[in-house]
């Protein structure tokens, strides 16, 4: 694991820049927390990869990679049932049927549709491949 004494040691960030990182984590943190909890998904944890963004004269730290099921840990609030890579970590099976359902109740797929390439057993295949 790495530290901010890490980080500031070997110069990676300043200080200014860790302070920067921590506010954007807790906005980011505060953001996902409301929005899956207004669609009965509990966010236990997150990964998030920070990086800059120089524009001109101007730097900015911003989140640097994608937020989805891969690098969260989501689960249904009334089963506790996981949403997430989970399913495939610890061999639930599902995962495919998993994502589809977090992106239907984020609004992303329609209740009657299904991701693009999408066959019955699919999620198991692609864990078999995975």
């Amino acid at each position: 694991m790495v530290s901010e004494e890490h980080i500031t040691a070997f110069g990676w960030a300043t200080p200014q820049e860790i302070d920067d990182i921590m506010a954007l984590a807790i906005r980011v943190n505060d953001f996902l927390s409301g929005l899956f909890l207004g669609v009965g998904i509990r966010l236990v944890d997150f990964k998030m990869e920070t990086g800059r963004l120089c524009e001109n004269d101007m730097m900015r730290i911003v989140v640097a990679d994608e937020i989805s099921p891969d690098s969260c840990r989501l689960w249904d609030i009334k089963s506790n049932e996981k949403l997430d890579k989970d399913r495939f970590r610890r061999d639930l099976g599902g995962l495919l049927e998993a994502y589809t359902e977090v992106a239907k109740r984020l609004g992303i797929l329609m209740e009657n549709e299904r991701p693009a390439g999408y066959r019955s057993g699919a999620g198991e295949e692609l864990r078999r491949v995975l």
